[in-house]
């Protein structure tokens, strides 16, 4: 793949190299994350759950993502609307609501961040920062130690339309066109940097189009088509592995409710772009795939909804019950740091 200011990837009429058995599994993972998505928001309103930033919108791009790499091996770093991906990687409901509703065992950060902000070895999570863009060139980093150990793994970085005009992302970049780091930069973009829209905040049309400066191949892809993230990946993945460096991907997804909790996009969305917005739920349409292609029924797509359903519930009875962090462990974790600024 040569290095181009854009790159179209396309889905074919056919399940490409996914079986008709593991595109009902990501539906699942993705119809889990819809719902747990939603009981987070139900939380924030009931008091229970301080903020969250939803991923609703972006099922579809991050589970086929997660689908073309190597989680036994390869290196994600997340930004903050990643409800979907992490359930992709292994984590489990209980240990996502144990950091929304800061319990004592939330397994990222012990419940002293932001939601999910926390590291989480067990899946290979690293821990992020609220800034956005600070993960990129913390992710050329984690790529350039692999390649300096020889190792065959990929690192994945996320991140959205808004970072893409960040100088750390240009920093990052540039880095890994130069040392062809086996990194892909995987940006999920839904049009709008929490109230700024696209036009506003970049001069140009694609964020892919910023690759070729870099020295590296620029996709863009409907990031609500399962079989077109897989595809565009696949080949980045191969690429990487291969030695012949970064691709940046654009996925073009929908941001189906506000930036955050705290937020009211309807003040800076018109009533017929949110409208138009959820003829682009990816939900609905991997839906219609599977059922246009015979691999889900109707009796079966409800079994599927009421398990996730009934999982969820499950999950949030048992860490509502679960205690919060006791006053004595108030300084466990902190730094200590003396007078004049030095580390004891």
């Amino acid at each position: 793949m040569s290095a181009t200011a854009n790159q179209s990837s396309k889905t074919s009429n056919t399940t490409g190299r996914l079986s008709g058995d593991r595109l009902v599994e990501l539906y699942r993972t993705m119809v889990l994350s819809r719902y747990l998505d939603e009981r987070v928001w139900l939380l924030n309103r009931q008091g229970k759950a301080a903020i969250a930033a939803s991923a609703q919108g972006h099922e579809a791009t991050q589970v086929a993502c997660i689908e073309a790499t190597d989680p036994s091996q390869d290196h994600y770093l997340i930004y903050y609307r990643q409800f979907t991906a992490m359930l992709a990687l292994g984590t489990e409901p209980e240990e996502m609501l144990r950091g929304f509703l800061a319990k004592e065992a939330d397994p990222m950060n012990a419940a002293r961040q932001f939601p999910l902000h926390g590291a989480h070895p067990r899946v290979d999570l690293f821990n992020f920062s609220n800034v956005i863009a600070t993960q990129l060139p913390q992710a050329a980093g984690v790529a350039l130690a692999d390649k300096l150990k020889g190792s065959d793994a990929v690192t994945i970085v996320f991140f959205g339309d808004g970072a893409s005009s960040q100088g750390d992302t240009h920093e990052a970049m540039n880095f890994a066109g130069v040392h062809k780091l086996p990194v892909i930069f995987f940006c999920e973009n839904n049009r709008y940097a929490i109230s700024v829209p696209l036009e506003n905040q970049m001069g140009i049309e694609s964020v892919a189009s910023r690759a070729s400066g870099y020295g590296f191949p620029g996709v863009q892809v409907d990031g609500t088509d399962v079989l077109a993230v897989h595809e565009a990946m696949t080949a980045a993945v191969d690429r990487a592995r291969a030695g012949d460096g970064p691709t940046l991907i654009e996925a073009s997804v929908e941001r189906l409710l506000p930036h955050t909790t705290d937020d009211d996009h309807t003040r800076y969305r018109s009533a017929d772009d949110i409208e138009k917005m959820s003829d682009r739920d990816p939900i609905s349409i991997m839906s219609e795939l599977l059922k246009r292609s015979d691999l889900l029924t109707d009796s079966q797509d409800e079994s599927i909804h009421a398990n996730a359903k009934k999982r969820v519930n499950h999950a949030t009875d048992t860490v509502d019950a679960e205690p919060y962090p006791g006053v004595e462990s108030m300084f466990d974790h902190v730094l200590e740091g003396s007078a004049n600024g030095g580390n004891s």
